[in-house]
C-alpha cells in the first residue's frame, strides 16, 4: 500500500482510538501519547523521535505562550467562586428573569453561563457555578434534568466563547498571537452568529420541554461519585450584585478599552476581586493555592492535545490533507472552516485544535492577503463546533458532576453546540467573504 495512504489511514485510526477510549474513561494525558505511537507506526516514523520531536514540541509550545493566561484565568475564576461574587451575580439574574416558568428558568441558566463566561471565568468553573444554581430551580419546577444540558451547553459552549466579539475567553485570544488582530474582530460576525445560535437553542429547548411534558418525564436527583451538589449558599453571606459584576468588568475594559494582553487583564480583574472581597474569603491563601492547582489539568490537556496534533501535522497523510483543503475550489475561508473543523474534532479540543491550525495553516491563509480579522473569527467559530466531540474534556468532566451520561445527555450537546453552530456558520462565512 502506499505510504501516504496508510499514514492517512493511520490519522483515522489514531482518532477512532481515542474517542473510543475516551468513552471508556481513559484519560487524554494518557491517550495523546499512545495515539502519537499509531500515528507514528502507520506513517513509518521512528515512535521515540516522534514522541520526542513534534509530540514534545507542540505540548512545550503551548504552554509556553497560554500557561500564564490559563493560571490567571484559573486564579480569576477561583477567587469568583470563592467570594461568593459568582453566585452573587447568578441570584441577581434569576431575580430578574424569574424561575417559576420553565423557559424562564432556562433562560435565567443561560444568561448566568453567558455573563460569567463573558467577564472572564473559565468554562470548568462556570461548571460548578451553574449546578447548584441549576438543580433547586429543576427540582422545584419538576423538570427532568437532563435538559439543563441545553441552556448550560449553550451558555457556555459557543456564544461566549467564539463569537461574542471582546470576550477574554482563550479561544478568543488565541488567534491574536498568531496575527493582526484584536478580540474584537469581525464583530458584525460574531453578533450574528451568537443571534443564530441563540435562537435555535430557546426554539430546541422548548421543543424538548414539550416532549419531556408529554412523557410525563420528571425530576429524579442525580446520584453517583463526583456529582456536584445541589444547595446554593445563603443570600446573606453573599457580597452586593452591582460590586460583583466590577471585577469582571475590570477584566473586558483592561482587554478592550486598554488594549492589555489577556494576562494583564485578569490579573486585575483577580486583584480588583480581592480587593473589593476580601471579608467574604475564608482562606485567601488557600483560594489561591487551589486557583494554581486547578490550571494543571486544563493546560496539560490541552498541550497534550496539541501535542497529539502536531505528531499528526508531521506525517506524510497530513501534508497531503492539508494540501487538498488548500486547494480545495472553493473560497479559502471555507476551507479554513473545515481545516479548524477537522482537527478541533481530531483533538476534542477546541483551543487544541485552534492551537494546530494557528501554527500549520493560518500563516498560509495570511499569505492570500485574507483579512486578520475574518480569518479570526471563522477559525475561532470553527473550532468551537466539533469540538465537543464525545471525548471532549468539558463534556467529560460536565457529565461526570452532573451524573448525566452520553446516553441520556449528548444529543443536546450535539444538537445545541454542534449543529446550531454550523448552522451560525453556513450564514456568517458568506456574509464575512461579502464584508472582507
Amino acid at each position: 500500500m502506499d505510504p501516504t495512504t496508510l499514514s492517512i489511514i493511520g490519522i483515522v485510526v489514531s482518532l477512532a482510538f481515542i474517542v473510543v477510549f475516551a468513552l471508556r474513561g481513559w484519560h487524554i494525558i494518557l491517550l495523546a501519547p499512545m495515539a502519537v505511537v499509531l500515528v507514528a507506526l502507520f506513517s513509518g516514523m521512528d515512535v521515540l523521535p516522534a514522541l520526542m520531536g513534534p509530540y514534545m514540541k507542540g505540548f512545550v509550545n503551548y504552554a509556553a505562550k497560554f500557561y500564564l493566561i490559563f493560571l490567571m484565568g484559573s486564579l480569576f475564576g477561583k477567587v469568583m467562586e470563592d467570594s461568593g461574587a459568582a453566585r452573587s451575580i447568578a441570584e441577581g439574574i434569576l431575580k430578574l428573569v424569574g424561575r417559576k416558568n420553565p423557559v424562564n428558568a432556562a433562560i435565567a441558566i443561560a444568561v448566568i453561563g453567558l455573563a460569567l463566561t463573558y467577564g472572564g471565568v473559565s468554562l470548568f468553573v462556570v461548571i460548578f457555578a451553574l449546578i447548584p444554581i441549576g438543580r433547586p430551580i429543576f427540582k422545584e419546577l419538576n423538570l427532568p434534568w437532563h435538559l439543563f444540558v441545553i441552556p448550560y451547553t449553550f451558555s457556555i459552549g459557543s456564544i461566549t466563547m467564539t463569537m461574542l466579539p471582546g470576550s477574554p475567553q482563550i479561544l478568543n485570544i488565541m488567534p491574536t498571537k498568531y496575527m493582526a488582530s484584536t478580540p474584537m474582530a469581525a464583530p458584525l460576525l460574531g453578533i450574528v452568529g451568537a443571534v443564530i445560535v441563540a435562537a435555535f437553542n430557546f426554539f430546541y429547548f422548548k421543543y424538548q420541554l414539550k416532549r419531556a411534558q408529554a412523557r410525563n418525564e420528571v425530576y429524579v436527583a442525580p446520584t453517583g461519585p463526583g456529582v456536584v451538589a445541589g444547595e446554593t449558599a445563603p443570600m446573606e453571606k453573599l457580597p452586593n450584585v452591582f460590586l460583583s459584576v466590577i471585577p469582571m468588568v475590570v477584566v473586558v475594559v483592561m482587554l478592550n478599552a486598554f488594549k492589555l494582553d489577556a494576562v494583564w487583564a485578569l490579573a486585575g480583574g483577580t486583584a480588583v476581586c480581592l480587593v473589593f472581597f476580601f471579608p467574604y474569603f475564608k482562606n485567601i491563601l488557600d483560594t489561591l493555592n487551589k486557583g494554581a492547582i486547578n490550571t494543571v489539568i486544563p493546560i496539560v490537556n490541552t498541550c497534550a492535545d496539541v501535542g497529539y496534533g502536531m505528531a499528526v501535522a508531521a506525517t506524510s497523510g497530513f501534508k497531503v490533507i492539508s494540501s487538498w483543503m488548500l486547494n480545495l475550489p472553493m473560497h479559502p475561508i471555507v476551507s479554513l472552516s473545515i481545516a479548524t473543523n477537522m482537527m478541533a474534532g481530531i483533538t476534542g479540543s477546541a483551543s487544541g485544535g485552534l492551537g494546530i491550525i494557528l501554527e500549520t495553516l493560518v500563516p498560509k491563509y495570511l499569505a492570500l492577503n485574507l483579512s486578520p480579522e475574518l480569518i479570526h473569527r471563522i477559525a475561532t467559530m470553527s473550532a468551537g463546533c466539533f469540538d465537543a466531540m464525545p471525548h471532549n474534556g468539558v463534556v467529560i468532566t460536565f457529565l461526570a458532576v452532573t451524573g448525566l451520561t452520553h446516553a441520556n445527555a449528548y444529543k443536546h450537546i450535539f444538537l445545541g453546540h454542534i449543529v446550531a453552530t454550523i448552522i451560525a456558520l453556513l450564514v456568517v462565512i458568506p456574509l464575512g467573504v461579502m464584508i472582507y
